[in-house]
């Protein structure tokens, strides 16, 4: 049946096809291959390997073979060209060469097939033995199972607790290879018999055949020794061989001994570090490296090969423990800054500081091994201890875009990770992609344990006592190593204690610099300085954010024209009434928020400035509202990019799709956007609701960053938000916790002065905004780059005010002179009478456009004011005190769609009281005055108090309300009935006079 499949598929090819399936289908039985002195084999087929097993896998290569024949491989190529050229059956297959000797007793054979037909498949006299060829596969296949799971019977535990029974060198062999020795039959006999090595595998070096014995001493030499590789995951054969290069040859690992030395010297300094710090400090916990000295030398050793291949740029991020010693004996921090950490001085900067062991530094120094010049830069990082691998790679993307790829290529980033008794080193070869996908990652597995338990002032012996009594006999590894060096020959006992002594001096002399110290300074501890960007400034002048109205029509036609080369690139039909709908737009003066946005970012881009846009679905919009990069119809992967071709000498400008990780993708920007000052990278979440998916690099590296480290990041986070029937995931970005996060003080109002807004942007630790208008949106982007300084930006985004007909701008609003309005006053009839006006609603965001229709329903135009917050924090203090004195017999409310314990109000609340502080209102007697309430309890008239025909007014404090949706423990319903019943009741209340 397998034939005659073959045969049918075959009959619909060329005549070739046909003739290789007659010659298939019509094979005789042919004469016995071996004769045997003692016995003679039974007849086969023609060919052996031809089976009904076999038939199905025949069909599928040679298949291959007629589509390309170089995708086979050469015995199938062989096979198959001998069958098309009319070989008899039986003599198309060419068996591999004998590599081992065989018995005079077996019959040689000289031909497969008599000498009228056919080719023959092997040269006269050649001995043809089935089980060799079975050995050789098997060997090989031994050899694959070293490689791949040698590992793990590898020794290193460095206690020896877990390899405590683990055989000698030679009999460690992983099961699955143990299992095929005892499949394939081989024993001690087997043991010298000399094997072929195959292509996959470079223990022989130059000697292509070895005995079985000396390869399996090989083999258990480079993988199940003290260094276990696991790398046969990878399906790149070239990157696996570049792994056994390094790894199988004989004395792969032999040093000379000035490079033991060098070791030594580093060893040293690794040991020595901590015994000081131990020494001078012995209360302190400082999450020493002791058990785990030996990373100092590995990463000196990477860095030296690093800078010899030419990198220029290593950037680091690592958790607490050994970072101290990294800082000291990689990046040569000066040794003095180091020990004043622990004496307790204040700091003479702003900021409030870290510990020591989550601080990081920058350092350019001169490689002694290699020469050349370096720059070495540990990121700062909190106890979350993977949280820093983002911003590493992130910093590191930005130092490959903004330097010379090529040089900064092969950077590599090292992480050390103490959440177990172990420490990771991840030495990741950065690929010059500009979306920055690893394409060589390495992780090297430093086995090692911690000798001191989590912290030096901490006591293992609770939770490991018997783990720890071993740590307690176990020899520190530089003894170990010293030791060993003397019984070589290598260096002398006297040569081992002057290498300690000199550094116990060093770190001696340091000690007494520290101590002439008076202050701290966090700005030694930067990791990301800025050169030159701050020189020259007047921190409290900002440039103007308005542009020419020509740049805006510019950048608008621009991006709302389809291709160049529209005829050949063929965009989607839908794309092509949007870009109309632009232009239109651009035509009459006005913008849409997609629009503000793309003349934000192309006059930005117009100024030199690099933009950066990231975030799930970012290219086109969550909501199809931006359609930054259009996609050929009919060439798959073809797109073009209008903000990328603006101007001839513009800046880049980048767009790129994330993956579903807000964590890692915003933890990427960040560290992107330190690298920086002069580039504009934002990060849009799908729905803001995702955020907390990334809250630790909010809390951690956006919101606190500065205050710690010093490390300023003008970032971007825009973030949909807007109550609109979505359910509980798709409605609020959770404004109230950027809120709660923001550090200016609610019980003070910062005087006022000329430069208001810029002191208070230059105080804060973000700014958090929710911008009603398009031209709110294209200033407030454009001042993150006219300021003098940089800060994090949160804007709550909206999602269907894109496309809400009233929710557009002039170019009047965008043009030079004007600038962002944290503040938008009432510009309607209510602002003509003001003394007249009963209420005055703040609001900030999306919901200005429903109370603007609830109040236009209700005819209350003169009787409600409505005035917008598009910066919410810093709050706006000199503004809204100038609103407020605007209305005087008005009262105050804070209107906002979220719930109570939600949005703006408890952030904004406090500090309302305090600008209202001492204010009074005059405002109509409340019903408790004038026997109201007492009537509508009881049914009758309440007995007068007092004489109720004077003034029926009175003069109270100014204080505001709350209008909008009750206490929640949900964002929002995911009841449409439930959502739309609450926006009428928020209306309703806004409504009351």
């Amino acid at each position: 049946m397998h034939r005659a499949r073959i045969a049918l598929q075959a009959s619909t090819r060329s005549g070739t096809t046909d003739r290789f399936a007659s010659w298939l289908l019509n094979k005789p039985q042919a004469a016995a291959m071996t004769v045997n002195a003692n016995r003679l084999k039974s007849s086969t087929a023609a060919e052996p390997f031809l089976n009904g097993s076999s038939s199905a896998y025949v069909e599928t290569m040679y298949n291959a073979w007629l589509s390309d024949p170089n995708s086979v491989h050469a015995s199938w190529d062989a096979f198959f060209r001998n069958a098309t050229n009319g070989a008899q059956p039986g003599v198309a297959y060419t068996p591999p060469p004998n590599l081992a000797p065989y018995s005079k007793n077996e019959v040689p054979l000289t031909s497969l097939v008599p000498a009228s037909g056919g080719m023959p498949s092997i040269s006269a006299g050649s001995p043809i033995n089935e089980k060799i060829i079975d050995d050789h596969l098997a060997v090989q296949a031994i050899i694959r199972s070293y490689q791949a799971r040698g590992h793990l019977a590898a020794d290193v535990d460095p206690l020896g607790i877990t390899t405590a029974k683990l055989p000698a060198l030679g009999m460690r062999a992983p099961n699955s290879e143990l299992i095929m020795r005892k499949y394939f039959n081989f024993d001690e006999a087997d043991m010298d018999r000399v094997f072929k090595l195959p292509s996959t595998t470079f223990i022989g070096e130059k000697e292509k055949a070895l005995p079985l014995r000396e390869i399996l001493n090989r083999l258990e030499q480079a993988y199940c020794n003290n260094i276990g590789i696991e790398f046969m995951f990878i399906n790149s054969l070239e990157q696996c061989n570049w792994i056994r290069q390094r790894m199988e040859p004989p004395n792969v690992t032999k040093m000379s001994n000035d490079q033991k030395r060098l070791i030594l010297a580093r060893l040293t300094r690794s040991t020595g570090f901590e015994n000081f710090l131990a020494k001078k400090w012995s209360s302190e916990k400082r999450f020493g490296l002791e058990g785990c000295e030996i990373l100092i030398p590995a990463m000196k050793q990477v860095i030296d090969t690093s800078t010899r291949l030419g990198v220029e740029s290593i950037i680091m991020g690592m958790p607490h423990r050994g970072r101290l010693n990294v800082l000291a004996n990689v990046c040569r921090k000066p040794l003095h800054q180091l020990f004043t950490q622990f004496a307790g001085l204040e700091a003479e900067d702003d900021g409030s500081g870290d510990v020591k062991y989550h601080l990081g530094t920058y350092i350019e120094r001169l490689n002694r091994v290699t020469n050349k010049n370096i720059r070495l830069a540990v990121c700062a990082n909190p106890s979350h201890l993977e949280a820093v691998d983002p911003v590493v790679q992130g910093k590191t993307r930005a130092e490959q875009f903004y330097r010379d790829v090529a040089r900064v290529v092969n950077a590599p980033i090292f992480h050390v990770n103490s959440d177990n008794p172990e420490a990771v080193m991840h030495v990741c070869n950065v690929a010059a992609e500009w979306r920055a996908t690893f394409h060589k990652d390495v992780v090297i597995d430093i086995v090692s344990y911690r000798r001191n338990g989590h912290n030096e002032v901490d006591e293992p012996m609770f939770t490991q006592p018997l783990m720890y009594q071993k740590i307690r006999k176990t020899k520190p590894v530089l003894e170990k190593y010293a030791d060993q060096l003397i019984t070589e020959g290598v260096v002398t006992a006297e040569e081992v204690k002057d290498v300690k002594d000199k550094y116990d001096k060093i770190c001696e002399e340091a000690y007494n610099q520290a101590k002439q110290e008076t202050h701290i300074k966090y700005k030694d501890w930067l990791d990301s300085p800025w050169s030159g960007f701050f020189e020259g400034k007047d921190p409290l002048k900002m440039s103007p954010t308005g542009v020419v109205e020509e740049t805006l029509v510019h950048i608008g036609k621009r991006f709302s024209l389809p291709p160049p080369n529209a005829a050949e690139f063929e965009i989607h039909k839908g794309l092509l009434r949007i870009l109309k709908a632009r232009m239109e737009m651009v035509e009459n003066r006005t913008v849409d928020w997609a629009l503000a946005e793309a003349m934000a970012f192309g006059s930005l881009l117009k100024e030199g400035i690099h933009v950066r846009l990231s975030g799930e679905d970012v290219e086109r919009g969550t909501f199809s509202h931006r359609h930054h990069v259009l996609h050929h119809q009919k060439v798959d992967k073809a797109t073009y990019c209008p903000l990328a071709h603006l101007y001839p000498d513009q800046a880049p400008y980048t767009v790129c799709n994330s993956s579903l990780s807000e964590y890692g993708v915003l933890g990427f920007e960040v560290g992107y956007s330190v690298t920086n000052p002069n580039a504009l990278v934002l990060w849009e979440a799908q729905f803001g609701d995702f955020n907390n998916v990334a809250q630790c690099i909010i809390d951690q590296f956006i919101s606190s960053g500065q205050a710690k480290w010093v490390r300023q990041s003008g970032i971007v986070l825009l973030q949909p938000h807007g109550m609109e029937g979505m359910g509980p995931e798709h409605s609020s970005a959770r404004l109230e916790r950027f809120l709660q996060m923001s550090a200016d003080d609610p019980d003070y109002m910062p005087p006022e002065s000329p430069d208001y807004e810029v002191r208070q942007l230059h105080d804060c630790n973000w700014i958090v905004a929710n911008c009603s208008t398009p031209a709110s949106l294209f200033h407030i982007l454009r001042r993150q780059i006219a300021l003098p300084f940089r800060k994090p930006l949160i804007i709550m985004t909206p999602k269907s005010l894109l496309r809400h007909p009233e929710c557009k701008s002039n170019f009047d609003d965008m043009v030079e002179g004007t600038t962002f309005r944290r503040l938008i006053p009432e510009e309607g009839p209510a602002a003509e009478n003001p003394s007249n006006v009963r209420k005055v609603a703040f609001c900030s965001g999306r919901v200005y456009y429903d109370l603007l229709k609830q109040r236009r329903d209700r005819n209350l135009e003169k009787d409600i004011a409505i005035v917008r917050l598009e910066q919410i924090s810093p709050f706006p203090y000199d503004q809204i005190k100038a609103e407020i004195a605007k209305y005087p017999n008005a009262q105050l409310v804070w209107s906002q769609e979220e719930h109570k314990n939600m949005g703006s109000w408890s952030y904004i609340e406090p500090r309302f009281r305090t600008l209202l502080h001492n204010q009074k209102q005059i405002r109509p007697k409340s019903q408790s005055q004038t026997g109201g309430w007492f009537s509508q309890l009881f049914g009758k008239a309440e007995a007068p108090q007092s004489d109720q025909t004077g003034p029926q007014t009175e003069t109270v404090p100014r204080t505001i309300s709350y209008n909008g949706r009750a206490t929640a423990a949900s964002p929002a319903t995911g009841s449409k009935a439930a959502h739309n019943k609450e926006l009428r009741n928020l209306l309703e209340e806004f409504c009351v006079l």
